[in-house]
């Protein structure tokens, strides 16, 4: 929250700076800069509200936390930055086809003061950018494109100021209109990325990869026989199935798959929680017969379950060679998946 703060109190500040500054000036342009600066502060409370509320812990009705709201808040900034780019584009075709008329030569004073909120705009995106990645939030990448946006939008002041100082008005609306599109298209990968996490959308291939290879390393792994990821607001969900040898007993077994599940976690802060699941390895490595597989009533080896507990029966010769029903079994890796499972 510390990154917040900051945030909120340098745009308390540049916001004072460039309206005076725009109203000395006489500079329409950077006053409607200024009232943009005054737009992040409430973006950066929007996030502070969704980060915090994020971090509540588990309860009956969220058993999986509240991760998720993140991305509520990062959809929020992203509508408030396309209105704002919407703004700002309309603006400057509204002052494009008056011929630049509504704008007179400002002062000298609001060119200082475009110069300086590009500056400081910038560093406040490269700052939230930087604690954004380090902690993998969603809304505070999008507050970062906000100040980005506010940069840009510094950026078409400057230009349009500049130009009208030398006879040539019509730049700062075409600046505006040229900046808008680039803060809708941040306003739309800012959605993308929020809806994505809110849709389990997989783990980046990077990170998958690096996960495999982890697990693979971790003793007594015979393989990785199938991974899933999915995203959970800024965290991440891993399930996998791992072989092990089928002669261990289910003990043996159990630890292998914490030993997975702990380095894991351990090796991967973005991950929440990760599931394993062993299966039986055959001779040469491959995992045994998953649920569902064709397997004789000799080779199961435990007792068949009652007909009422199967749910479906099927024909076997009998001893003289009669047709007698008997319940389908289920697969070594359907019984074992009740105690194995982490």
């Amino acid at each position: 929250m510390r990154v917040s703060g900051v945030s909120i109190a340098v745009n308390l500040a540049l916001t004072a700076f460039k309206l005076a500054a725009g109203l000395l000036a006489r500079s329409g342009a950077m006053v409607s800069d200024a009232v943009h600066s005054a737009s992040d502060v409430f973006s950066t409370l929007v996030v502070m509200g969704g980060i915090n509320l994020a971090a509540r812990q588990p309860d009956r009705d969220h058993p999986y936390g509240h991760e998720r709201l993140e991305c509520v808040a990062a959809i929020l900034l992203a509508v408030i930055l396309a209105a704002t780019g919407a703004a700002i584009g309309a603006q400057g075709i509204a002052q494009m086809c008056s011929g630049g008329k509504a704008l007179a030569a400002p002062g000298a004073l609001a060119l200082t003061a475009a110069a300086v909120s590009i500056a400081v705009k910038e560093w406040m995106f490269r700052y939230t950018r930087k604690a954004a990645r380090r902690v993998h939030s969603g809304a505070l990448m999008a507050d970062a494109w906000h100040h980005r946006s506010d940069a840009l939008s510094s950026v078409g002041a400057f230009v349009g100021i500049f130009g009208a100082r030398l006879g040539w008005p019509i730049l700062d609306p075409l600046a505006s209109a040229v900046i808008s599109l680039f803060i809708c298209k941040a306003a739309l990968d800012i959605f993308r990325d929020a809806v994505d996490k809110m849709v389990d959308k997989a783990c980046d291939t990077q990170t998958v990869q690096a996960i495999a290879a982890a697990v693979r390393a971790q003793e007594g792994v015979a393989g990785l026989d199938e991974m899933r990821t999915r995203q959970f607001g800024a965290r991440a969900y891993v399930d996998m199935e791992i072989a092990v040898d089928g002669r261990l007993s289910l003990e043996a077994a159990h630890q292998i798959a914490e030993g997975v599940h702990r380095a894991v976690e351990a090796g991967f802060p973005q991950v929440k929680h990760c599931m394993v699941h062993v299966n039986p390895a055959r001779p040469g490595g491959k995992a045994g017969p998953r649920e569902g597989d064709a397997i004789s009533e000799r080779a199961a080896p435990l007792k068949p379950p009652p007909p009422a507990a199967c749910g479906q029966l099927e024909k076997a010769p009998g001893p003289q060679g009669e047709s007698r029903q008997v319940p389908l079994q289920r697969s070594p890796v359907a019984r074992n998946r009740a105690g194995s499972g982490r």
